[in-house]
């Protein structure tokens, strides 16, 4: 068997030196270094009014690095060491005042989204199934308060002793438990700490608060670390709370405190509590820990100097560079800016250089470390890099509140340095004010393109970048540009529930700056990639914010139906015909006629567009519905009865063959429909043409009976016609009117079959009896025109094949095959027509005369068929001498 040589790796150690080194700035902490020796002050000319203290002026200081705690082993009290080194001189009253009218100004506003607003959707966002562990204080006897009487010896002892517990032997680990059993047992924690406080036992509390804090060392379960920084730092907060009222209930006595206290206002006890808070985290060995209950400690600091607040923000953020893990790196910068920002939001130099730290060190996320630690954990990168995202909107979020317009251009230029992070550009448009984004669009559109798509998408860049501009306008030249980038990567995007994300937001842009003609094409993109696959069904809320989001940029429904395309969804149908009765159910008396004229239009609109296809009896149903909707509006009701007809001739075209008797069926319902409608219309004529149309229709179809009853129907309904009508609201002789329609009437009757049980041109005779029983006007000819009129037609009746003809239908020339009784039937009616048109000649001027002759002439076959030469000569005669 061969042997395996191993051989190390070669690496680059240059390169990675400047791979992982952080940018070089100076910082002054006030000659303050983690490392450097402390420096403790001894002042014996303190202020009275505390036991122990001496009254000598003498005061001398070491460089010797002293432990407080086992100083006080010797008998001295190390409080009064540190009580000097906590003093500084006293501001002038003007630069205090100053000071603090500043900080007022400079209070986080109702502007600034809370912490507590962001708490649950991370708790519901990073969720795991892997198995977590957890360390839980099993307690001690040792953490019992001693009795007042205890020597001090005895005291530090036992302090020293409860805090070797503290890392030792007081605790157990609890393996395998699952994501809701690691939050039970937090919030066991967080109930034994406040247990703890309220017995006063004080170290068994810090206890609990520094063993949750090393929690946040640990990173085994990465995809939960977000969801474990939550639940932990609620415990801080719980417990920097507690130790801050604790103290500030010391400084009531005598007299409380005031709101804006300095540390001139605070006694002695108070000040002596809170360093010896402060003395128990420093003996805490490791940093993170440390770290994190000092910067929960942070408001304390108010206690002992004025300054306080604002040089331990800068130690700790010098601190947290010494944390190796970016991840937990960025979530303590990021717990650090949320204290400062509820402590001291007017230190804004510290929250600026937490991020430009974090921007420093970013690079660190593809170092060797970390992916090995992602390959052992089977993370990828782009699931790893959304773990950053709630830390650094938040740093992002202190760090551009209320900031100037330089910062952003600032921080953009190191975001160009770094490689056009996405995950980091990502947050800077999330944070700053839309204002200033939208002013840069072009200029983040090209660092979007930039970017390296595999860790973070594009369409995610876009999407926050169509946040900001919803909220402000761009440049108005750039406006087209910036959509049309947007739109490229937005329809490229494959998933139906990322695209419908990223197309949500910029549809608020397209309408607030575009005509309904890109909204349209939006739309109409929108509607192409949700329906394949029914993908709609999953997007309902985001499609319904599409709707209201276009809503209040339109008020005219007509822009809004006219961008509608035929549909049979039934959700979008629902929505309508709910908007489309709403505009119905506002119709009242006092509705003025043009209101109900556009809301019909509206209505009508959409119902244009309701198509369900070849189903022709879902469509029907649809128009019944309509009917008992819209009933109210005359126009909606026409238009209903001239889509069933459409719909009846459209089955007419599809169904044949093996289908004709379900056609048939079909089309009677049809008929059937617009047979008890019409009655329920208002407009005489408008039930005329509607009669006559519905019975065309019947007739193309082959249903003769229901064709004969709508024609009778219209025939007996012409005595109802009144003289005159109102048009536009101005009174107008209905005779025109009239006399198009019977015109329009007698060409439909050549095709007609005679009904077997009744007489020979019944429905010819009834139309004339109706016209010569109808109330014309004074010395009006509109009669004889009708009777002028039916002579053409009779005279075609009369030819062994007829002009135009119905397929499969039977007319009167197949019917009767040119029988000389028919024909005679004709021609007694012709001589009675013409006899009429004579007459009515004779008291008539030339003018008139020349004009009736002239039509009598113009169809010459009339009296050829009907063998009237006389009456021929005789029309001449009377034409050349109306006298006669």
């Amino acid at each position: 068997m061969a042997s395996v040589q191993w051989h190390s790796r070669a690496r680059k150690y240059e390169g990675e030196l400047q791979m992982c080194r952080l940018e070089v700035s100076a910082v002054d902490f006030s000659d303050y270094h983690p490392l450097k020796a402390i420096t403790v002050t001894d002042s014996k000319a303190r202020r009275g009014g505390r036991k122990g203290s001496t009254s000598s002026s003498s005061s001398s200081s070491s460089s010797v690095a002293l432990d407080p705690l086992s100083s006080m082993l010797d008998g001295t009290d190390p409080l009064s060491l540190f009580a000097a080194a906590s003093e500084t001189p006293t501001l002038p009253h003007s630069i205090s005042l100053g000071r603090k009218r500043r900080e007022k100004e400079e209070e986080v506003g109702s502007d600034f989204e809370p912490w507590s607003s962001k708490r649950g959707e991370i708790l519901s966002r990073f969720t795991t199934t892997e198995k977590l562990s957890i360390n839980l204080f099993m307690g001690s006897d040792k953490s019992k308060a001693s009795s007042p009487s205890s020597a001090v010896s005895e005291k530090v002892r036992t302090r020293l002793e409860e805090l070797d517990d503290l890392e030792e032997g007081s605790q157990r680990e609890l393996l395998n438990l699952s994501q809701q059993d690691y939050v039970n047992r937090i919030e066991e924690l967080n109930q034994s700490l406040k247990e703890a406080w309220g017995s006063d036992q004080k170290v068994k509390a810090l206890k609990i608060v520094i063993q949750c804090s090393k929690l946040l060392s640990d990173t085994s379960v990465i995809q939960f670390y977000p969801s474990k920084f939550v639940l932990i730092t609620d415990i801080l907060d719980t417990f920097g709370g507690l130790v801050y009222d604790r103290i500030w209930s010391m400084c009531a006595d005598p007299h409380p405190l005031p709101e804006s206290f300095s540390a001139d206002d605070v006694n002695d006890t108070a000040k002596e509590t809170c360093l010896n808070w402060f003395f128990k985290i420093a003996s805490i060995r490791e940093l993170v820990p440390r770290l994190y209950v000092e910067a929960a400690l942070l408001k304390c600091n108010r206690f002992l100097t004025n300054s306080g607040i604002q040089e331990t923000l800068q130690r700790l953020t010098a601190m947290i560079r010494g944390i190796g893990d970016p991840l937990v790196a960025v979530y303590a910068r990021a717990y650090l800016c949320r204290v400062g920002m509820e402590v001291a939001p007017h230190l804004k130099d510290s929250l600026n250089k937490n991020f430009f730290d974090l921007l420093a060190s970013f690079r660190q996320i593809h170092g060797e470390s970390v992916q090995n630690q992602l390959s052992q954990q089977r993370v990828e990168i782009p699931i790893y890099l959304t773990l950053y995202s709630p830390a650094i909107h938040w740093i992002l979020q202190c760090v551009a509140y209320r900031a100037p317009e330089v910062l952003l251009t600032e921080t953009m230029d190191r975001c160009k340095k770094l490689g056009n992070n996405a995950l980091l550009l990502n947050s800077v448009m999330w944070a700053f004010r839309a204002e200033f984004v939208a002013m840069r669009a072009t200029d983040f559109i090209g660092m979007i393109k930039d970017c390296d798509e595999a860790g973070f998408p594009k369409h995610l860049l876009f999407a926050s970048l169509g946040r900001s501009l919803s909220c402000a306008d761009p440049p108005e030249s750039e406006r087209l540009s910036i959509l049309n980038e947007a739109w490229k990567v937005a329809t490229k995007v494959r998933s139906p529930r990322d695209y419908i994300n990223c197309a949500e937001i910029w549809v608020e842009f397209t309408c607030r700056h575009f005509t309904k003609r890109e909204v349209n094409t939006v739309l109409a993109d929108i509607i192409k990639h949700m329906t394949p696959d029914r993908a709609f069904e999953d997007a309902y809320p985001q499609l319904q914010s599409v709707i209201k989001k276009i809503l209040p940029h339109f008020h005219d429904f007509s822009v809004l139906f006219s961008m509608q395309e035929a549909t049979r969804d039934p959700v979008i149908l629902n929505a309508l015909l709910h908007i489309c009765k709403t505009m119905h159910d506002s119709v009242n008396a006092l509705t003025l006629d043009d209101e109900k004229r556009s809301l019909s239009l509206l209505i009508n609109g959409f119902i244009r567009m309701v198509s369900f296809g070849r189903d022709f009896e879902q469509q029907l149903s649809f128009c019944v519905e309509a009917r008992a909707t819209f009933c109210n509006l005359e126009p909606v009701i026409i238009h209903l009865i001239h889509t069933v007809n459409q719909l009846a001739m459209e089955t007419r075209c599809v169904m044949k063959g093996n289908h004709s008797r379900k056609t048939a069926s079909f089309v009677r319902a049809c008929a059937a429909y617009s047979f008890i409608t019409i009655p329920s219309l208002t407009s005489i004529f408008s039930r005329l043409n509607l009669y006559l149309l519905s019975g065309q229709v019947a007739l193309a179809n082959q249903c003769l009976s229901q064709a004969d009853a709508f024609l009778k129907a219209a025939v007996s309904l012409l005595p109802e016609v009144p003289r005159t009508i109102s048009i536009e609201g101005k009174q107008r002789s209905s005779e025109p009117f009239l006399l198009d329609f019977i015109n329009n009437f007698l060409s439909t009757l050549l095709v007609v079959p005679d009904h077997p049980e009744q007489g020979v041109l019944y429905l010819v005779r009834g139309l004339l009896n109706m016209v010569q029983d109808y109330t014309w006007e004074d010395n009006s000819d509109a009669k004889i025109r009708v009777y002028i009129s039916a002579l053409p037609l009779l005279a075609a009746m009369s030819q062994e094949s007829y002009l135009y003809t119905i397929p499969k239908v039977d007319s009167n020339e197949t019917l009767y095959g040119g029988d000389p009784k028919f024909i005679a039937e004709i021609n007694k009616l012709c001589e009675t027509l013409i006899a009429q048109v004579l007459d009515h000649l004779k008291g008539l001027g030339r003018d008139e005369v020349r004009y009736c002759v002239s039509k009598l002439v113009d169809h010459p076959a009339i009296f050829l068929s009907c063998g009237l030469s006389v009456n021929i000569f005789y029309v001449k005669y009377l034409a050349q001498d109306s006298t006669k």
